[in-house]
């Protein structure tokens, strides 16, 4: 596996379009996943993979100092835009989530709201999510259940602009013992819910456009598709989002698993 090539891949599709509409769906799970960690006033945390800072923002909003990472410099500055612009002091730096510049033991949490998922080497973020985190520290992270509707919405996209061939699913981090396999050695205790996370929109149309539209993934894949091909893959997105929501309002019951664990003392 070339992981710099996947990494380079991903830059480059998420440093396009626009996120915000993407960012509103996923938010409440980071607020969920914030709770879960425990995260409070006069603790250092850490946001990686962070997207323009969902997380970061939650833990920000209970009175922690926060540091939000990601690897594109473009979804920094949207991050830093957005976090100055609802008045949170956030230290927002450019950095690949599998060789995170923080000294050993900085942080009393490190969280990944859907982002920590996609790194190519689940293993090696693993390391460097535990490495950061003090003794009995706290590591959170939420990744898309495999079946649920998102992994079929991925599967979609994917049929349309195929990942690398040994690049991992993102969706495998949802999978208990996967999780436990990864956190081997690492984790003194590890404990992983189901959650739900509701999407709702006017028509099955309407919450594909908000879903996708001008996000990050649709705009990259302009680049490659065919208008034709761009149709389809819309037109197969709204069908998945008709058979499981109906005509009308559609609302969307899409099922993520919570990982919350703790570092060895």
């Amino acid at each position: 596996m070339d992981a710099q090539k996947i990494k380079e891949r991903q830059r480059e599709v998420w440093s396009g379009g626009d996120y915000s509409d993407i960012s509103a769906l996923l938010r409440p799970a980071a607020v969920v996943l914030a709770e879960a960690c425990a995260v409070s006033a006069g603790q250092e945390v850490l946001d990686v993979a962070a997207g323009d800072g969902n997380f970061a923002i939650a833990c920000a909003y209970e009175g922690a100092s926060v540091v939000a990472s990601d690897f594109s410099a473009v979804m920094v500055e949207r991050g830093r835009a957005r976090s100055e612009a609802e008045g949170y002091e956030i230290e927002w730096v450019e950095a690949d989530a599998e060789d995170l510049p923080f000294q050993d033991g900085r942080f009393d949490c490190a969280g990944s709201a859907f982002g920590a998922m996609i790194a190519p080497r689940p293993r090696v973020v693993a390391e460097q999510l535990f490495r950061v985190v003090r003794p009995g520290g706290t590591v959170g992270l939420t990744a898309w259940v495999p079946g649920g509707f998102p992994s079929r919405l991925f599967e979609i996209t994917r049929k349309y602009a195929p990942p690398a061939p040994d690049a991992p699913i993102s969706d495998e981090w949802a999978v208990e013992e996967n999780v436990r396999e990864r956190l081997d050695g690492l984790a003194a205790s590890i404990e992983s819910t189901r959650r739900v996370l509701v999407w709702a929109g006017e028509s099955p149309e309407a919450l594909v456009e908000r879903m996708a539209g001008d996000g990050p993934p649709t705009v990259a894949a302009r680049k490659s598709l065919s208008p034709e091909q761009i149709d389809a893959m819309s037109a197969e997105m709204t069908e998945a989002v008709r058979s499981a929501a109906g005509d009308g309002p559609a609302r969307l019951e899409c099922e993520y698993l919570l990982t919350i664990a703790r570092k060895r003392g």
